[in-house]
């Protein structure tokens, strides 16, 4: 069989779940309450979280992913920049500073690794009961997790590439509705503003906006798909989230949030998850600020498959995501 019949058969059985209305969330009538937007009554957050979350766009949970789990992350992060273990789909990615020089050996040559969902081991982050509880007070109870990584932010160059731009996530995700989806990040070692904290514009999702984003006009260079927004307000109050191993945040898709440069000698590790209501559905991103993205991933598509594979950005996404909870229905 072709690989491109390959990937009709896998794309017609993905798209063989029960037809649902696009507009259906799969959250029930007592999740829902007036007096809250973007969080649903499942007993997990209290009133003070939810209210947080509601205000802020983030919610920090302390200490949710155990050591022994971010041990097991690290050591398989260490066995695939080796070249001792691949996974299907798996994107493992250097920083542009790093790409132009020669090469550097084994963890210090990999700046993240992406679409893990499909590694036996990694993918068990995405999968643990302790943060997946904290996922459906966002998501409801059919889940998909849709994009996944292993960061890996490497001491600055002196290029000032390992900066990462203000950006929205919702701009790379043809999905909605946006108050369906949620990141959780998870620090894999004590995270501050030396070597590049996450940075958060708080409240800046209620915007209800997605903004133009574009590549940066740095001099040092800008990593592939490092989009930054392309105007926003430079007075907005920044707040810059210090986390210690296993502080997991949660936060809204249309939140304005970056990194700053790694100012140290050691490269600071996060693992995360996008999660979506696997009732979300799928919009067309032609002639939108997002149409530069789906055409980003369409030609790393063909790069790897092969130019006259028929492949649409929809199709990248529904090969990516992975039901983790509850029923898969749109997605």
């Amino acid at each position: 069989m072709s690989s491109q019949r390959r990937l009709e058969t896998l794309l017609g059985h993905l798209k063989g779940g029960r037809a649902v209305p696009q507009q259906a969330s799969g959250v029930s009538a007592a999740a829902r309450d007036s007096r809250y937007r973007y969080t649903l009554d499942t007993g997990v957050l209290t009133a003070d979280q939810r209210a947080f979350y509601e205000d802020n766009g983030y919610l920090v949970i302390p200490r949710l992913v155990s050591q022994a789990h971010l041990d097991t992350y690290r050591e398989r992060f260490g066995q695939i920049c080796r070249g001792e273990v691949k996974s299907p789909g798996m994107v493992v990615m250097r920083d542009v500073a790093i790409a132009k020089s020669e090469f550097v050996a084994e963890e210090k040559a990999v700046t993240k690794v992406q679409d893990y969902q499909y590694d036996p081991v990694l993918s068990q982050y995405f999968s643990l009961p302790e943060v997946l509880r904290y996922v459906e007070c966002f998501t409801g109870p059919d889940t998909m997790a849709m994009h996944t990584m292993l960061i890996n932010k490497p001491p600055d160059p002196g290029s000032k590439s390992s900066r990462h731009p203000l950006h929205q996530d919702l701009h790379y995700f043809p999905f909605r509705p946006a108050d369906l989806i949620v990141c959780s990040w998870t620090a894999m070692e004590p995270v501050h503003r030396q070597n590049g904290c996450l940075v958060v514009l708080p409240g800046t999702h209620k915007c209800d906006e997605l903004l133009p984003h574009v590549y940066p006009k740095w001099e040092g260079g800008v990593n592939k798909m490092y989009h930054g927004i392309q105007d926003f307000d430079p007075s907005a109050p920044r707040l810059h989230l210090e986390m210690g191993p296993g502080d997991t945040v949660f936060f809204h898709p249309l939140l304005i949030h970056g990194s700053g440069m790694n100012r140290t000698t050691g490269f600071r590790k996060a693992i995360s998850c996008h999660y979506a209501s696997s009732h979300c559905h799928y919009i067309d991103v032609s002639g939108t600020t997002q149409e530069m993205v789906a055409e980003e991933v369409i030609a790393l598509a063909h790069k790897k498959l092969g130019k006259d594979f028929n492949i649409t950005f929809q199709d990248t996404w529904q090969m990516r995501g992975v039901c983790v909870k509850g029923e898969r229905v749109n997605l």
